[in-house]
């Protein structure tokens, strides 16, 4: 194969999904602390008959959840590949962060039920006690999610963690407001109506968390970056006639890659024309993890039929100027 005619290459970037960065101390230093209240609140929420109270605490276990998962996906992906998983197992996190998802919308339809039962058959209760446990909650999240900021946020893990914590802030303070309603006025159902919004909080970050989850295991584009735009983008390049079977995914969340079939003009040169569509792909769309197949329109080995859309060259577009032109040999 002659270095005019071919040209295939990797191009290999370092922000791959889990950093090895992450700073797993602040990680348990928020783990801790929130193990730590929530078995404190599990016990002032059965005392106070404060349903409020118990699905904080539930939602701070699927916090304390997200952690842990978040700290084993980053020991498990930063192992490197071997035998079959050519990749390592950087999805590990991709499928806790599913699990956490799932886990949060149960935990929310459970609340949701009992929220609405107590609507209507609300029980007695303490209102004192749920605003003091709901301010002290407030002062343990805000350390928690101080200690998850100054951690790695690339990982969907992490940041969905990090997303937990202060979906979990805005819980407690409206616990508090509950305690307080309940305390001056005596109207239990604050209780219960403070519940369902910490069930809808729970829908939201897990629902987001099967989203963002299933497009990477879906292999969808990454958020951002739309694969029409980027084929046309890279058909304009000096020398290209034709874009197609462009694929462009996500490994692990943070860890993009692409693979193409670009056929040139005749007398093109494959190598030239590879660099600058790496160059491109790297300075304009992040991705350096690239697979690009580069052939002359001309040869016949080139496959038959395109898979997917095919993007073509305006003849009558000018191409974006380069410094050397991969057209010269």
């Amino acid at each position: 194969m002659s270095e005019q005619k071919h040209g295939s290459g990797h191009g290999h970037g370092h922000g791959h999904g889990v950093s090895p960065g992450a700073d797993r101390r602040h990680l348990t230093g928020a783990l801790v602390l929130i193990l730590a209240f929530m078995a404190g609140e599990v016990v002032v929420g059965l005392a106070a008959h404060s349903l409020a109270l118990l699905s904080d605490a539930a939602h701070m276990l699927t916090d304390a959840f997200a952690i842990m998962l978040a700290l084993v996906a980053m020991r498990i992906a930063a192992r490197p590949p071997k035998g079959g998983y050519t990749y390592g197992l950087r999805r590990a996190e991709i499928l806790s962060a599913q699990l956490n998802g799932l886990t949060l919308l149960l935990l929310a339809a459970y609340f949701v039920f009992e929220g609405v039962q107590r609507l209507f058959d609300p029980p007695a209760v303490d209102g004192p006690l749920v605003l003091v446990t709901s301010l002290a909650g407030i002062v343990v999240n805000v350390a928690a999610t101080w200690l998850l900021s100054k951690a790695n946020r690339s990982s969907l893990n992490v940041e969905g963690a990090f997303q937990h914590i202060l979906n979990d802030l805005y819980a407690f303070i409206s616990t508090a407001i509950a305690g307080l309603v309940v305390w001056l006025t005596g109207f239990a159902r604050a209780d219960a109506i403070a519940s369902l919004v910490v069930a809808a909080l729970m829908l939201k970050a897990g629902y987001g968390l099967l989203r963002d989850a299933g497009r990477v295991l879906m292999e969808a584009a990454p958020a951002g970056i739309d694969p029409t735009e980027l084929g046309g983008r890279l058909a304009e390049r000096p020398c290209v006639r034709e874009v197609h079977d462009l694929h462009v995914w996500e490994v692990s969340s943070g860890y993009p890659a692409l693979s193409a079939h670009v056929l040139v003009e005749p007398k093109g040169d494959c190598h030239a024309v590879r660099r600058d569509l790496q160059v491109v792909l790297r300075d304009s769309y992040g991705i350096t993890h690239t697979t690009l197949e580069v052939d002359h329109v001309d040869d016949l080995f080139h496959c038959e039929e395109p898979h997917g859309p095919r993007h073509v060259a305006d003849p009558d577009e000018p191409h974006e100027h380069v410094g050397d032109s991969p057209c010269e040999h």
